[in-house]
């Protein structure tokens, strides 16, 4: 969902095939910060912080940059895929601050801890609607961008 007005501006800018290209690496990284489950980490530690957004998101721009001469793509790359994933993954916190569990954005510098105690991260019923809302704002805005 957070993804959709970059992907409409790309679009709205000509390029929709970018727009499409951000959209993708947006879902496959939606999930990175639960690589935690899979590592000798705390779940909802240091893969759930501003911190962690960030180092993916300079990543990414600089693979953008790296990749962006050989596809025709200099300017533009670096900046849809950082974006991509920053706002991906900003949208995860975003959607773990809803469960009981919340996440601590600002860890280790805080221990600050964010819950709305909406409902359970394993609801499926919620995660659909999420899904479902993130699709169609990303549908919306290449409609619009389109038109």
């Amino acid at each position: 969902m957070a993804y959709a007005p970059v992907g409409a501006a790309v679009t709205a800018a000509g390029d929709p095939a970018l727009a499409v290209g951000g959209a993708a690496v947006a879902v496959a990284v939606s999930t990175l910060p639960d690589a935690d489950e899979l590592l000798p980490l705390d779940h909802r530690g240091p893969t759930h912080t501003v911190w962690f957004v960030a180092a993916c998101a300079l990543a990414a721009s600089s693979l953008g940059a790296v990749a962006g001469p050989a596809v025709g793509r200099p300017a533009a790359l670096p900046a849809v895929a950082g974006a991509a994933v920053g706002l991906s993954l900003v949208s995860h916190l975003l959607a773990d601050v809803v469960t009981p569990m919340g996440v601590r954005p600002f860890y280790p510098l805080s221990s600050w801890h964010h819950s709305l105690e909406v409902t359970p991260a394993r609801n499926p019923r919620a995660n659909a609607v999420l899904f479902g809302l993130g699709s169609a704002a990303l549908l919306a805005g290449q409609a619009v961008a389109l038109a």
